[in-house]
C-alpha cells in the first residue's frame, strides 16, 4: 500500500459551504465542547460571589417588584385582572432570558476572539452554549414563578387552560429570535464596536415595546398594531394567556411571530456564515 493511501486527512478545514449551511452534523460532534462551555458560564459567572446561584431569585425578585410600586401602584398599570405580582412575574422571567439569550449572543465574536484564533470548531457552537446556559437560568427563574402560581391557583384567581402545553414551543421561539438577532449583531460589532453599546441601549427601549408590564389589550390605534407585529408580542401574550387565562390573544397573533422569526434566524445564518470566514481579520 503507497504512503498516499496511508496518509489520508481525517478533518479537512475550509470556508468553502453554502451560506445557508449550518452544518449541524459538525456541531453535533463536538457537543462535549458545548456542555463545556455551558459549565463555564455557569461558573465563571458565579465565581467569587457570595450569595452564588441565589441571584437567580433575587433578580427576578426585585425587579417584580419595582414593577409592582412603579407601574402597578403609582403608574396603575391595567393586567386584565390579573395578580400583579403574577403577571410581572410572567413577563420578568420570559424578558430575562430573552435579554440574556440576545446580549450574550450578540458579543459572541467580540468575546471569544482568542479562542477562536486559537482553535477551530464550528462556531455556532458558541452561540448555542449560549442559549443553553441560559436556559438553565429560565429554569430556576421559571421554578420561582411556578411556586408564585400554584399560590394564586389555590385561591382561585387564575384561570390556566391547555395553552400551557404551548410553553416549551414559547421557549423555543425565544431562543431562535434571540439567535437570529444575536448572530446578526455579533456579526456587524466585529466591524463596528460601538453597536455593542447602542445594542444595550436598544435592549432597554425594546422591553417597553413588548408586552411585559403591560397587555396588548391596553393598547389602542398604531401602538396596537405595531405590537402585533412585534415577533415577541405573541409569544409573551400567549404565555400570560395559557398561565393566567388573561389577555388579548389568537393563534394568528402566534403564527405572525413563528413566521417573523424563522426569517430572522434565516437571515442571521447566512450573515454568520459569511462574517465567520473572514471576522479574525477585522474583530
Amino acid at each position: 500500500m503507497s504512503d498516499s493511501q496511508n496518509n489520508q486527512w481525517t478533518e479537512t478545514i475550509g470556508s468553502s459551504h453554502s451560506l445557508f449551511d449550518l452544518n449541524l452534523k459538525e456541531v453535533w460532534r463536538y457537543r462535549d465542547l458545548v456542555y463545556m462551555f455551558v459549565k463555564r458560564d455557569f461558573v465563571s459567572g458565579f465565581k467569587q460571589t457570595i450569595l452564588g446561584p441565589v441571584w437567580f431569585f433575587i433578580n427576578p425578585i426585585f425587579t417584580t417588584l419595582v414593577y409592582l410600586v412603579v407601574f402597578g401602584n403609582i403608574a396603575n398599570l391595567s393586567t386584565d385582572g390579573a395578580p400583579k405580582i403574577l403577571f410581572y412575574l410572567a413577563g420578568v422571567t420570559l424578558w430575562n432570558y430573552f435579554s440574556s439569550c440576545l446580549t450574550g449572543t450578540a458579543s459572541v465574536f467580540t468575546s471569544n476572539a482568542g479562542i477562536f484564533g486559537k482553535v477551530y470548531f464550528p462556531r455556532l457552537v458558541m452561540p448555542i452554549s449560549i442559549v443553553v446556559s441560559n436556559l438553565m437560568r429560565f429554569g430556576v427563574q421559571m421554578s420561582l414563578f411556578l411556586i408564585v402560581f400554584f399560590y394564586y391557583l389555590a385561591k382561585g384567581e387564575v384561570q390556566p387552560n391547555w395553552w400551557i402545553l404551548a410553553t416549551p414551543f414559547l421557549i423555543v421561539l425565544m431562543a431562535m429570535f434571540a439567535l437570529g438577532m444575536g448572530m446578526i449583531f455579533s456579526s456587524m460589532t466585529t466591524k463596528y464596536r460601538d453597536l455593542q453599546m447602542l445594542l444595550g441601549f436598544g435592549v432597554s427601549l425594546y422591553m417597553y415595546a413588548t408586552p411585559v408590564i403591560y397587555p396588548v389589550s391596553s393598547l389602542q390605534g398604531i401602538f396596537r398594531t405595531i405590537a402585533f407585529y412585534n415577533p415577541l408580542t405573541g409569544i409573551f401574550e400567549c404565555f400570560k394567556y395559557a398561565w393566567l387565562g388573561v389577555g388579548d390573544f389568537s393563534a394568528g397573533m402566534l403564527l405572525v411571530s413563528t413566521a417573523i422569526i424563522t426569517v430572522i434566524l434565516m437571515v442571521g445564518t447566512v450573515i454568520f456564515n459569511k462574517v465567520e470566514k473572514s471576522f479574525m481579520d477585522t474583530v
